[in-house]
């Protein structure tokens, strides 16, 4: 016989399973009962994605910042050079200008970011050349050349009116402060300020130092005469007025047309082969380094844009590489010229020929991959003016006599390969050791406790026993 004290099983699904009591102590406290468990599904996905994006980030910034760290303790020894008290720091000048569909403050940002570091390191001066519009930059780099030419002793009928800039030397050579002897160097960040650079270095050189004369203004049909507007008035068949000297006539007022860009180019690319050389340009320009600056715009670019923005350690290693060679200026070399075999890569270039726009010369292939992800606003000719200049999309165009006289400051391999034994932690700034590691909870009570470095602890003075105890 079946013992009818016992529960019948239950035909539904188990039950489930009591809660763990949970620790008196705690429970006195008012803590809540804490059940550890996994995640759900949705939760899973989500940690996953946000984590694995901030261990990307994460990643490429610790890589960035050694990085530029690195080629900023390359350069760092050239600060600790003293100079004479009558010499000023070598002088760089930088060339940038806003990217094609976007604003200034983008190009001020990337010089920022990867460029000035470096220059800091070094303890160089530096002096910026901006271009908000197209053909800012090539105005005033030509207008620079032309000024030196006038200095030189050409001849010109401009009246130049003192600058800030001229009235600083003037006073310096007055009391006999001189440059840090030295080469300099050009700057020059993006594909679209090298064009401009480019373009105002052949304006500058071969062009005219006079402003070429303003074109003719179409001729103003003259205003009819008083006779003529009476007899018009008689024909209409209405009457003329009876004073006409009291009328009133609104009075239009001569307004001056406001320049609606930069200055127009004093030279075409088409006449640089029938411009004779002044006689003030030198043997071999200064050196020039441009810097690459990738930059695209639109939503459906997000992806490109992303990855960019998790990879920012390539493009800080390619800036730093090519900034820290124009700070050492330790090795320089020609640019290339495509028309030459590998064999004669030092042999004269033949600057009898014409000026060239068929991508023969390095400095027209330079960047190249940069214009392709130009805005296409800027890719758009001008219904209205279709046969209008543009620099940033026009083909680059090279004069032999220039071209040839340009340089590019590079990287040595002895430079390169120290650059690399520092970001290996073999070596340091030149005639300095590599301070200690300091752990990180050290850093932590430094920086927000009440410890102090080694350094500061040495600059301490060390008293005695003031009050005798």
């Amino acid at each position: 016989m079946a013992d009818s004290s016992k529960p019948a099983p239950s035909s539904g699904p188990a039950s489930a399973p009591a809660p763990k009591p949970q620790n008196p102590a705690m429970r006195m406290m008012g803590m809540p009962n804490f059940r550890f468990k996994l995640p759900s599904r949705n939760w899973m996905i989500f940690l996953t994605i946000t984590g694995s994006f901030t261990a990307a980030l994460i990643y490429d910034r610790k890589e960035k910042s050694r990085t530029q760290q690195k080629w900023c303790d390359l350069v760092a020894h050239l600060s600790k050079e003293s100079l004479p008290v009558d010499q000023t720091r070598r002088k760089l000048t930088v060339y940038l200008s806003a990217p094609p569909g976007d604003g200034l403050r983008n190009a001020r940002d990337h010089f920022k970011e990867y460029v000035k570091p470096i220059l800091v390191a070094a303890a160089l001066d530096y002096q910026v050349i901006e271009g908000r519009r197209q053909g800012d930059v090539r105005a005033a780099l030509s207008e620079r050349i032309r000024k030196v030419r006038r200095h030189a002793g050409e001849s010109s009928s401009v009246v130049e009116e003192p600058s800030i800039e001229d009235v600083v030397a003037d006073a310096r050579q007055k009391i006999g402060v001189t440059d840090e002897p030295g080469p300099k160097g050009d700057l020059v960040i993006g594909r679209h300020t090298w064009k401009e650079y480019i373009r105002g270095l052949h304006e500058g050189w071969l062009g005219p130092l006079d402003p070429p004369p303003a074109p003719a203004a179409e001729p103003v049909d003259a205003p009819p005469s008083e006779g003529a507007e009476a007899i018009k008035a008689s024909d209409d068949g209405t009457p003329p007025p009876e004073n006409p000297e009291k009328t009133e006539t609104p009075e239009k007022k001569e307004e001056k047309p406001k320049p609606s860009g930069p200055t127009p180019a004093y030279l075409a690319p088409a006449d640089y082969s029938s411009q004779s050389l002044p006689r003030t340009l030198p043997e071999s320009l200064d050196g020039s380094a441009p810097i690459a600056f990738p930059h695209i715009l639109g939503f459906l670019n997000t992806p490109i844009r992303v990855w960019r923005y998790l990879n920012q350690r390539h493009l800080a290693d390619t800036v730093g590489r090519d900034v820290a060679g124009i700070v050492l200026a330790s090795s320089t070399r020609p640019y290339h010229d495509g028309s030459s075999s590998a064999e004669s890569e030092f042999s004269t270039p033949n600057v009898d020929a014409g000026p060239s726009s068929s991508g023969n010369y390095e400095q027209q292939t330079l960047l190249e991959e940069e214009e392709p992800e130009w805005h296409k606003s800027v890719h758009k000719t001008d219904e209205s003016n279709p046969d209008k200049e543009r620099e940033w999309v026009d083909e680059v165009v090279m004069d032999p006599r220039i071209a040839s006289r340009m340089q590019r400051y590079i990287l040595s391999s002895d430079e390169e390969a120290r650059s690399q034994r520092i970001l290996e932690g073999a070596e340091y700034i030149l005639g300095e050791e590599r301070p200690p590691s300091v752990p990180f909870w050290k850093h932590l009570w430094i920086n927000y406790g009440y410890g102090e470095d080694e350094a500061t602890l040495r600059r301490k003075p060390i008293l005695g026993n003031i009050d005798e105890e």
